[in-house]
């Protein structure tokens, strides 16, 4: 947004002039230069400890199966964009001057809506995979090979990449005082077309992944209650509707604290600047929205709690890594071969199905 500053008094009460078409208000944004430093500091931290490992980690798992692959690419979407962070740290610390450059805003807005898109997107596939898993078992089987999954990751990044092409082209800097303003979104002639665009791509990449990943959800709700017929009800079944459980519980809470609440402020602060609404409403929604900011960063630090939960070989291998190297040496068996059955199938339900049907042809 484009702000000028009325006077030196103003500039140190962070008081300042927002030009929004043919009004104007007053906005006091002096928690932006605390909340957000503060806040990005955080994520950067524990964002990059958390998925540096997560990465480390799957690359120490092959072969991969298809829930790692989508573990994988969208771990490394969450590490792109905490390395990017410092800068926007030390801009927002220094209130608002931006020394880096035009081309590095423009990398620095690209990345976070690249890995807020990507995320959506790779949290989809990993939904629809368990959701073939247990409500086609046997589907599965067949069509759901790791080949496939990097065949989608590669469409992922592709689509997001096209996506945002026009966003590097909107993001700018301009000058304000001695300072210089790195844009989220981009110059105040151009805000409109920059609505337009942006509203596209929140239905096609936020909207559209959301409604699936809420109906693939109330399937597998619907065959987790449903009585189980033809199974057992052993230690494996138990741990595979939990694993599904708390794979819907995290996404879910995903969502709801990093994209809903975002998309929802930011929607309402670009309508409230097009409507050019009530001052004091708008400054309301100005408020909100940069609260919900962060938050959409937070997702890098939930998504590792996913791999940790939902993810069998991820959790195995990431205790084996903290306690097994001890155990190895005073024991010499090591714990591969125990835990190498169940790296066949990622889906405990699938593995558990083709297992039994088996059973069942040799009883025949």
């Amino acid at each position: 947004m484009e702000t000028v500053t009325l006077n030196p008094e103003a500039h140190n009460q962070s008081m300042v002039y927002i030009a929004i078409f043919n009004s104007s208000c007053r906005f006091n944004e002096e928690f932006k230069y605390i909340l957000l430093p503060v806040s990005y500091s955080l994520v950067f931290v524990f964002g990059f400890v958390l998925n540096t490992t997560a990465l480390w980690m799957f690359l120490k798992m092959r072969p991969w199966n298809p829930s790692t692959v989508y573990m994988f690419h969208l771990a490394l979407s969450d590490f792109l964009y905490v390395v990017s962070l410092p800068t926007l740290i030390y801009y927002y610390a220094n209130r608002n001057h931006w020394p880096f450059g035009v081309a590095a805003c423009k990398i620095v807005r690209f990345l976070f809506y690249a890995n807020l898109y990507c995320s959506i997107l790779f949290l989809t596939c990993i939904s629809v995979h368990r959701y073939i898993g247990i409500c086609h078992p046997i589907k599965a089987l067949t069509l759901v090979k790791s080949r496939h999954a990097h065949l989608v990751c590669g469409l992922v990044w592709a689509v997001v990449t096209v996506c945002l092409v026009p966003n590097l082209i909107f993001v700018t800097t301009s000058r304000r005082d001695n300072d210089t303003l790195c844009h989220d979104t981009t110059s105040q002639d151009a805000f409109e077309e920059y609505v337009d665009y942006s509203s596209v791509v929140m239905v096609l990449l936020f909207g559209v992944p959301f409604m699936v990943i809420m109906v693939c959800y109330c399937l597998m709700a619907r065959t987790l209650c449903r009585p189980r017929r033809g199974l057992s009800t052993g230690r494996q079944g138990a741990a595979s509707r939990q694993k599904s459980i708390k794979l819907i519980i995290v996404v879910l809470v995903v969502f709801a604290v990093s994209f809903v609440p975002f998309h929802i402020t930011r929607t309402l602060y670009y309508t409230s600047r097009v409507l050019n609404l009530n001052c004091e409403f708008l400054n309301i929604v100005n408020f909100t929205y940069k609260i919900t900011r962060p938050l959409a960063s937070v997702n890098s630090c939930i998504d590792p709690i996913l791999y940790f939960l939902a993810g069998d070989h991820y959790r195995s291998k990431l205790m084996s890594v903290l306690t097994g190297k001890r155990q190895m040496t005073s024991s010499q068996a090591p714990e591969q071969p125990q835990i190498q059955p169940n790296s066949n199938h990622d889906i405990a339900l699938v593995y558990k199905n083709s297992h039994v049907k088996d059973r069942e042809d040799v009883e025949r």
